[in-house]
This record gives structure tokens, C-alpha cells and sequence, in this order.
């Protein structure tokens, strides 16, 4: 008898092992009957779920039945042994099932009874009972007995509840993955690209093209066009749109971190390192997004090279190479061709991340996409802020008129920021950003209404307050960039009665 209890322990164990691999539910299920079937020489084994809004108890997983059979395995609470198990909540045990008149048989698989007995263990957690797992025996002496066989078809009945808790809490997990995912591609979907320029509807072309290949795409132009936008939208409409969508801008990870940010680390690679998973490990399966990529450190710029090449990566303080399955889409705001005679952009690399280039105009390039720009902005963050909000014919002259110096980005917050702002149900000119108005009055000036001294400090102080902003209101960049002194500017400001944000370091050299 001993040992037949090391051979249940091993069937346990491997039960156990079985459960533990994956949230495959019929698989899963269905390898714990052929365990209990080789081990312990139980045959027709079978797992019934209750379905709690319908009360019907069904197999969703057997052993030794057909389609057909499994099809029929249909009971309802307190019908035939099965159903009284799931009344009770105790186990029941059958001798023979020919004489047993609670024994109906539904599934139609065993032709003959006699001799088979039939056991039957509720699969319960706690108080909550979610089913039943049965199983048919022919009892030899030297092969246990009805007690040992309870004991531990109540053990992997145990096991199974855990494993089926588990697996309705990833199922919930996996169905609202699967709902954000698909509001994610409806988002980053082609209709939410406005424009209907020549060149924004070139960009569109492009991108529908390349959506759905695996070919590496450099994004370039300014700041604000949308290139993470873009990127998210060749992601969501490509066949990785199942896959995780990682972004890492370059330029905002400092250089000694960065590589173990982008590549990974084994616990002690450095001073503090613990083992970490790279973006890259993170992207596997989908796309890698790397912003910036034009301030991609000179001494990483192989390790990347390496990985478009091969597709393998190699973590910090490993020799270990990990192979990954990522696309790679990167985008710039610089002109790598000049980096590159400055030598600070490998020439290999550009052209290893310069497959599909794609350029997306800055806003002043576009003009006609600004009405509907607006137009798309305002419904968003009307329907975000629950207001119904308008905007005058001749605001939007002037927001037409206006730079963009932000682009994209900066009309975007104009907008919301206009919404939420704007007391009355219109926006009107008045309602603009002085920033905004500015160039109105300016193109005014020039039709004569300004003296001309004072059309000079009025161009002067527009100059002055576009450019601000560019550089997140430092001075020092901002009165190097209009080729004045901190002195000369900070006076211009004074002059002007202009307003800076109080919640940035002017000075600050990294601003």
C-alpha cells in the first residue's frame, strides 16, 4: 500500500505542476484526467462547471468521452448524482452504477455499467461551489481503495478551484485588455489624423503603407507635429497591435542609466543594479518607440545597431545574449545628416533606422489643417469638460494667422485651455492668448494704423513673447536665441508688461 501512496503523491504532484503552467482552461483540465488516468487508473474522468446565472451544471473538460458524449453531460442542481454533489457539497461515492437508479448516464458513454463505480467530489472554495470533477473505477485490491481515492480526487478538486479562481480573474484581465485595446486602435485609428493637406494626407499615405509591414520607420520633424501619434497609430493598425506598445524618450534618461533602461541589467551589474527588464524585453512581440533618438549616446549607438541587425540585446552585466522580437520606430527633431558630419550620429545607424523615413510638416506648413485642427479639438474637450462651447469666425482668422511655434501640441492646448477658460458659450478674439493676438495686430500695424516706432516695439514684444515659450520661458536661451543680452531682455520684459510663468527656474541652463 505504500507504495500506492508514493504514486498518488507523484499524481498530485504532477496535477499541481499541470495547473500551474498556463490559463489554458480545457488543456489544463483535460492533462489532470490523463494524470489521474496513467497514475491512478481512473477512467472517464470529467469536470463540471455551474453556471451560476442559468444553474446549469455542464463538462468543460473530459477524458475517455467524445464531442458528441461531452455535448450531452448536461444537469441541473439536484439532478442525478452529479447534481446532488452540487446540492450538497459533499462527495458521493457509487459501487456500481447498474443498480444506482440516481445514476442516469446522460452522456450515453458507458454501454455496459457493470463493475464500474463512479466517484464523484465537489470542486469548492471555501463555502462557494464551482462544479464537480467525477471519475469511473474498477476496483482491484492491490490498487487502493473507495477512501484513498476520495481523499485525493478531493485534493485535485481543491487544486482545481484555485487554478479556476485564477483563471476567471485573468479572463476579467484579458476581456478588458482586449476592450482598451480595441478602443486604443479605434483611437489611434486614421480618422483621428486630421488634416487634409497635400502634405499631412502624404504622411497619411505613407503610414497606411508601412502600418501594416514590419520595416523600421524614423519619424522626423518638430516638436508637437505628433510623431509619438504617428507611431502609435502604425503600432495599433499593424498585426503587433496584440502587442505592447513601448515608448522611451533618449534624451530624458541620463547617459548612465540609460543603457540598462533600454537593454536591461543582471542584479550587480553596477553599484546598486538590480536585475532589471529592458524596454526592449518589454516590447517583445510588439513595438519599441525611441524618441529622441538623435541624443542616443555615441557609446550605445552599436548596442542599438546590433539589435536592428540580429534583433538580439544584451543585458548590463550579462554575457548572455536574449533574443527579442520588436519593432523599431524612432523619431527625431534634429538633422541626423548633420549630427553625423559633427560626429555624433554613426552613419550605419541612420541608415539601419532611416528604412521609411517619414517627415511630418510643422503647422505653418499646413494651414488649411487648422479648421479642422480646431474643429476636432473643440468637440473632444467640450465632450471631456461637459460643455458646449463655439468659436468665432474671426478667432479662428486669427488662430489661422498665428505661427504655431508648439505645432500640433501647442494648438491642442490652446483649445483646451480656451474651453475650460472661456466664461460665455463663444470663444472670440478677445478670448485668445496675447501670444495669439499679437499677430493680428502686428499685420494690422503694417496697413498703417501704428506709428513707426511704435509698429517696431510692437513686433519687438511679439517676437519676444513667441519665443518665450519655445524655451519653457528661460531666459538665458531665450535672450540668446534673439541675440540680447539677459540684461537687455529682462528689461524688454519690464517694458512690455509681459508675464512670465512663476513656476520655472529662469536661469536654469537645463530647462
Amino acid at each position: 500500500m505504500k507504495k500506492y501512496e508514493n504514486i498518488e503523491l507523484k499524481a498530485i504532484f504532477d496535477v499541481s505542476k499541470v495547473l500551474t503552467s498556463s490559463f489554458d482552461l480545457e488543456r489544463n483540465l483535460y492533462s489532470v484526467f490523463e494524470i489521474l488516468s496513467k497514475e491512478l487508473d481512473m477512467r472517464r474522468g470529467s469536470i463540471f462547471l455551474l453556471d451560476k446565472k442559468t444553474e446549469e451544471i455542464r463538462i468543460v473538460a473530459a477524458y475517455g468521452l467524445t464531442e458528441e458524449e461531452i455535448n450531452r453531460g448536461k444537469y441541473r442542481i439536484g439532478e442525478g448524482i452529479v447534481g446532488r454533489v452540487i446540492e450538497s457539497g459533499l462527495p458521493m461515492f457509487i459501487p456500481d452504477i447498474e443498480k444506482e437508479p440516481q445514476f442516469l448516464n446522460k452522456t450515453g458513454s458507458r454501454p455496459n455499467k457493470k463493475g464500474i463505480s463512479f466517484l464523484c467530489v465537489p470542486i469548492k472554495i471555501e463555502d462557494e461551489i464551482l462544479g464537480v470533477i467525477s471519475a469511473d473505477r474498477i476496483y482491484r485490491e492491490e490498487q487502493g481503495d473507495v477512501d484513498d481515492d476520495l481523499r485525493v480526487l478531493s485534493i485535485v478538486a481543491s487544486l482545481i478551484a484555485q487554478f479556476l479562481k485564477l483563471w476567471e480573474t485573468y479572463k476579467i484581465i484579458e476581456d478588458e485588455n482586449l476592450i482598451l485595446r480595441a478602443q486604443l486602435k479605434d483611437r489611434y485609428n486614421f480618422p483621428n489624423l486630421v488634416g487634409q493637406s497635400t502634405s499631412f494626407q502624404a504622411v497619411l499615405k505613407t503610414v497606411m503603407k508601412v502600418a501594416g509591414t514590419d520595416a523600421t520607420v524614423l519619424l522626423f520633424g518638430e516638436s508637437g507635429t505628433g510623431k509619438e501619434l504617428i507611431a502609435k497609430t502604425i503600432h495599433f493598425q499593424s498585426k503587433r497591435a496584440k502587442g505592447p506598445f513601448v515608448a522611451i524618450n533618449c534624451a530624458a534618461i541620463p547617459e548612465n542609466l540609460l543603457e540598462a533602461e533600454l537593454f536591461g541589467s543582471e542584479k550587480g551589474a553596477f553599484t546598486g543594479a538590480v536585475k532589471r527588464v529592458g524596454k526592449f524585453e518589454q516590447a517583445n512581440g510588439g513595438t519599441i518607440f525611441l524618441d529622441e533618438i538623435g541624443e542616443l549616446p555615441l557609446s550605445l549607438q552599436p548596442k542599438l545597431l546590433r539589435v536592428l541587425q540580429e534583433r538580439i540585446i544584451e543585458p548590463l552585466g550579462s554575457s548572455k545574449a536574449v533574443k527579442v522580437d520588436v519593432r523599431i520606430i524612432s523619431a527625431t527633431n534634429k538633422d541626423l545628416s548633420e549630427e553625423i558630419k559633427k560626429g555624433n550620429f554613426r552613419e550605419d545607424l541612420f541608415w539601419r533606422l532611416n528604412v521609411i523615413p517619414i517627415y511630418i510638416p510643422p503647422l505653418r506648413e499646413r494651414k488649411e489643417d487648422i479648421p479642422l485642427l480646431i474643429e476636432y479639438y473643440l468637440k473632444s474637450f467640450c465632450d471631456i469638460y461637459k460643455k458646449t462651447v463655439s468659436i468665432d469666425e474671426e478667432a479662428i482668422k486669427v488662430l489661422i494667422s498665428y505661427e504655431w511655434p508648439g505645432n500640433v501640441r501647442e494648438l491642442s492646448n490652446t483649445i483646451e485651455r480656451l474651453v475650460v477658460m472661456t466664461e460665455g458659450n463663444k470663444i472670440k478674439v478677445h478670448d485668445l492668448p496675447d501670444t495669439v493676438r499679437g499677430v493680428l495686430r502686428v499685420k494690422r500695424g503694417y496697413e498703417g494704423e501704428l506709428k513707426l516706432p511704435t509698429e517696431v516695439e510692437e513686433l519687438e514684444r511679439i517676437r519676444i513673447m513667441n519665443t518665450l515659450p519655445r524655451y519653457n520661458f528661460n531666459i538665458r536661451k531665450t535672450a540668446n536665441a534673439l541675440g540680447l543680452t539677459e540684461r537687455q531682455l529682462n528689461y524688454r520684459i519690464r517694458k512690455y508688461g509681459i508675464i512670465i510663468k512663476k513656476d520655472v527656474n529662469l536661469h536654469d541652463s537645463n530647462n
